[in-house]
């Protein structure tokens, strides 16, 4: 999930927030100041609740920061490498680049955020012990020892996504050795999960508590979502599974000057020639490519103007891959560089592109073939 806003980083990892993020802030905020707080203390102020509202909301992120983290810290220590930890309306994730090659791994590191989770909540209980008869500290210790508690709990419901789906996942791979069959069980288990969210939120629309009902739903349907995901994405690497990057890329490239308006090369090679694949060299070396979707990111305004080397995409600045690469690992590539192609090169010389297009076709002919 990409942040919208990044706020810092912790041992190299990208810290952010997504939109979302500031709509539960914005309504566990509301609910304490309104409810939670007011029982507490009906003493205090209409603006002491808030404030104590918006600190406690504040400590509860926190504690999903500090449950994120948990895993990237286990990641990091298996060489797993984390692009980035993202905090959103369901709580967060952290962003690992790879999946664990061990089902060892994959324990260790789905366990990691729930024990998280529960030493905090054994922490604020332990504060609530202590600060039990002191205003203004009590009902928030209580609060965030319960809400902790909760999210330990919750994330070990055994269903994917959910931490409890990996460790489902994990025991599985280690009992059959098939991560294949241990994705796919726990893929299973996370949509009945998310079915059973569903359901309840209905039976609570009925019994009249609509806005419970509706993020029971709410969340079932998140949760269907992501493990449905799950297991396109595995059916996916079960169909590209020993295809080489050379079987799908195209091999279409053409040299072009690099002086070329986007104009001209719109008209002669694009609209007249059927191209869309092109590549600027200097001395026999390519120094860049330039596809349709390069083109199309430059307004039309500026084609007349703007040549083919200020529009093209630098090689230097492109992760590449070689035609022998799996093709499951050039995609992976392609999605933690958050790019639509990738040149191919031999021996420093480009040999093709590949793209999520050509990937795309490449699937939906199986499809139809069967194959």
């Amino acid at each position: 999930m990409k942040s919208n806003l990044t706020i810092g980083t912790v041992w190299g990892i990208p810290i952010g927030l997504h939109l979302s993020w500031f709509i539960i802030f914005g309504l566990l905020t509301w609910s304490l100041a309104s409810g939670y707080f007011p029982r507490a203390y009906p003493q205090f102020s209409d603006i002491s609740h808030i404030v104590l509202a918006a600190v406690t909301s504040l400590l509860f992120a926190t504690s999903v920061l500090a449950h994120e983290l948990g895993h990237a810290f286990v990641a990091l220590r298996n060489r797993l490498p984390v692009r980035g930890i993202t905090l959103f309306i369901f709580g967060g994730v952290a962003q690992i680049e790879r999946e664990p090659e061990s089902p060892g791994a994959e324990f260790r590191i789905a366990i990691a955020g729930p024990l998280v989770s529960l030493l905090l909540g054994l922490f604020f209980g332990l504060l609530w012990v202590i600060d039990h008869n002191i205003p203004t500290l009590a009902a928030p210790s209580q609060y965030l020892m319960r809400i902790n508690l909760i999210l330990a709990f919750f994330n070990l419901i055994p269903g994917f996504p959910l931490d409890g789906g990996r460790v489902l996942r994990a025991l599985v791979w280690w009992r059959t050795g098939s991560y294949r069959r241990a994705t796919r069980l726990a893929s299973s288990a996370g949509q009945l999960v998310a079915f059973g969210f569903i359901a309840l939120g209905v039976l609570a629309i009925f019994d009249g508590r609509f806005f419970d009902g509706m993020w029971l739903a709410f969340i079932g349907w998140f949760l269907q979502n992501a493990a449905a995901s799950a297991q396109a994405h595995m059916n996916i690497q079960e169909v590209l599974k020993g295809i080489k990057v050379e079987q799908v890329m195209s091999t279409d490239c053409v040299p072009i000057p690099s002086l070329t308006p986007l104009s001209q090369l719109v008209e002669e090679q694009v609209l007249a020639g059927g191209k869309r694949c092109f590549y600027i060299s200097e001395g026999g070396r390519p120094d860049g490519i330039l596809t349709i979707q390069d083109i199309a990111r430059v307004p039309q305004s500026k084609w007349r103007y703007m040549s083919s080397r200020q529009a093209m995409l630098p090689l230097e600045r492109s992760a590449t891959v070689q035609p022998e690469t799996e093709l499951i690992a050039a995609l992976q590539k392609m999605e933690f560089a958050r790019l639509s192609q990738l040149p191919v090169v031999r021996d420093q010389q480009l040999v093709g592109v590949l793209s999520r297009e050509q990937v795309l076709r490449y699937l939906n002919t199986r499809l139809e073939l069967a194959v």
